[in-house]
């Protein structure tokens, strides 16, 4: 038996003017020791998200996730109810890392028409406002970012190592996403400066909204490491304010890359290893 297609009930939000973005992983949300479903999710913890004054949320993993995928209404119901709160809804999509080798930059044609159709049909079908796009620098470049420093030498960005074809899909999926929904946002998880980034595709730049600040999270963390005295606020003013003119960020304090990339999540570095010597609930503070 066929089920009736899912009405969603509620309008997109406007897009924000700007952007506090709540990043979650629906199976990893719950509060206890279980994997959590969509349901759970937008009925405890789109609300919980709402209250800490945050206007979009950026779920990981959808795409990657067999247990939820089974439950498309579920996920269509928790978009719906996101905006009834007036919350933007963020996939976060993974295609550079999970591709093998070095075939997606030369079969890049056929990948990125493929990659830009799936993304018009989760826009439209279920209704999410745009996309973050993970390891954009591995994208760009057939060096993948590697070893290199991005000093700003102009040369780095548009040498002999930079995929065109990869940037050209970039700015083709841009321009699809922001032509069919103009309220739509899109960012990029993207390390290497690249001007025009965040400059629209008809003025001749890549055409993201955002670019994901991901040396203010490093910075944060290089902080908790030192005492007080330590610290040199001249360094982190520089990490907050360098970017392109007028290109607008993302900055996050902490984000999941701090936790997998062999570093340690903020709470860890506040309490260490009294984590486990007092998280018996027998034993006394």
């Amino acid at each position: 038996m066929i089920s009736e297609k899912y009405k969603f009930q509620h309008p997109r939000p406007k897009r924000p003017k700007s952007l506090p973005n709540y990043e979650a992983h629906v199976g990893m949300s719950h509060t206890e020791p279980v994997f959590n479903t969509y349901v759970n999710f937008r009925d405890e913890v789109l609300p919980r998200i709402k209250r800490l004054g945050y206007n979009a949320v950026q779920i990981m993993a959808i795409q990657e996730n067999s247990y939820h995928m089974v439950a498309s209404d579920e996920l269509k119901s928790l978009i719906d109810t996101a905006h009834e709160l007036g919350l933007v809804v963020l996939m976060d999509i993974v295609h550079s890392i999970s591709t093998p080798g070095h075939g997606f930059i030369t079969g890049y044609g056929i990948l990125g028409f493929l990659i830009m159709e799936a993304g018009r049909w989760w826009l439209e079908e279920y209704k999410f406002d745009g996309f973050r796009f993970d390891g954009v620098t591995s994208i760009m470049y057939t060096h993948h970012g590697l070893g290199v420093g991005f000093t700003g030498n102009y040369n780095e960005y548009f040498g002999l190592a930079t995929d065109v074809d990869a940037v050209v899909y970039l700015m083709l999926i841009n321009d699809m996403i922001h032509g069919l929904y103009p309220e739509a946002v899109t960012i990029a998880e993207v390390v290497s400066g690249m001007p025009t980034f965040c400059v629209p595709v008809q003025d001749g730049g890549v055409g993201f909204d955002y670019r994901l600040h991901m040396a203010i999270a490093d910075e944060w963390i290089e902080l908790l490491k030192k005492q007080d005295e330590d610290w040199r606020v001249g360094d982190f003013v520089h990490t907050l304010t360098n970017r392109r003119w007028l290109e607008k960020c993302v900055g996050y304090a902490e984000s999941h890359d701090q936790a997998l990339l062999g570093d340690k999540t903020i709470a860890f570095w506040l309490m260490d290893k009294d984590m486990y010597d007092y998280m018996a609930l027998d034993r006394p503070a």
